[in-house]
């Protein structure tokens, strides 16, 4: 993927350029470092609508049944205004697991929503993938 803009600052609210941040992971130029820096890529993938980078990043096991449709369909709806990362346990580049707990804020219709939740990360063959959404501990 080429992204569209590399020197603007990067959507997930990190205060770097998208090419210096989740640009290289998003490109598909290196895989993401840690737990917290692959939620990130995330985070700006549905900014940026790459829903392909959104089921690669998905712990293999659940990408069979990944619904690419729907995910379009909410990123394209959403204008994504912001995201917070509240806590990270584990998930540092040696680490094979790891936690991200964040908020991501977005307008859909008139509304502005937060979505708040604690993600589950696991690495695999050197990468780190999204595995699923845990309760709040």
């Amino acid at each position: 993927m080429t992204l569209a803009a590399p020197d603007k600052p990067c959507p997930c609210g990190s205060g770097q350029t998208l090419a210096l941040c989740c640009g290289p992971a998003i490109s598909r130029a290196v895989p993401a470092r840690t737990a917290e820096a692959l939620m990130r890529s995330r985070y700006t993938a549905y900014v940026l609508q790459d829903i392909a980078y959104l089921k690669e990043t998905l712990w293999p096991k659940f990408q069979p049944g990944f619904d690419a449709e729907a995910t379009a369909r909410w990123a394209r709806e959403s204008r994504w205004t912001g995201l917070t990362v509240l806590k990270v346990d584990r998930g540092e580049a040696p680490a094979r697991e790891g936690t991200v707990l964040f908020e991501a804020r977005y307008l859909a219709g008139a509304a502005l929503h937060t979505h708040r939740e604690l993600s589950q990360f696991r690495k695999s063959g050197g990468r780190w993938y999204y595995v699923e959404a845990l309760s709040e501990r």
